[in-house]
């Protein structure tokens, strides 16, 4: 039986000495905030991710450690111009290098082209990659076209007449005087 990977917090110092490898294909199921933010479609969909730790030297000579990941996935959102599922491909190239603290990572993250991670215990694979999905979404999803037609003015018949209506507000009052009901 495969031992998943991602239910093991990753002691992200030795996996860099050690320039370790990590890959694996995962279906969207297993990202229950992911799943949140496509509603439940997709659930059967693979995300595809590879993890790669190193460790450098920095000019200093003090040794810098760095995990490059890479995820690969097509995420099913709601188009905001049909309202159909429309498939959105994410792909994902990034380098974290990680620091000793939080106050640290804080510092130089301002600063530093990559982003600065704090060093953790407890440090998660499968909540960084569902973090960096989630940030790849995009804000609008839309097909580009979109597969039926799209209407993008509403028309309501009864629209005009309650607009009559409002540009004639003593018309109640006169219906009252005369004594006729509404």
């Amino acid at each position: 039986m495969k031992q998943d990977i991602l239910n093991k917090h990753l002691d992200v110092r030795v996996f860099a000495q050690s320039s370790a490898c990590l890959a694996e294909e995962n279906l969207l199921a297993r990202y229950g905030r992911l799943m949140q933010e496509t509603q439940g479609l997709g659930a059967e969909n693979h995300l595809k991710w590879s993890a790669r730790g190193e460790s450098r030297l920095d000019s200093a000579g003090a040794e810098q450690i760095w995990l490059h990941l890479r995820v690969e996935a097509m995420v099913p959102l709601t188009c905001q111009r049909c309202l159909l599922p429309a498939d959105m491909a994410i792909a994902i190239d990034q380098s974290y290098r990680f620091v000793d603290s939080e106050e640290l990572a804080e510092l130089q993250d301002a600063q530093a082209e990559e982003d600065v991670l704090a060093l953790s215990p407890d440090f998660s694979l499968a909540e960084l990659i569902e973090d960096e999905v989630l940030m790849a979404l995009p804000l609008i999803p839309l097909h580009d076209p979109c597969p039926v037609p799209v209407t993008l003015e509403a028309v309501d018949p009864g629209f005009d007449a309650a607009f009559e209506e409002k540009r004639q507000p003593f018309a109640i009052l006169a219906k009252l005087k005369i004594g006729k009901p509404d």
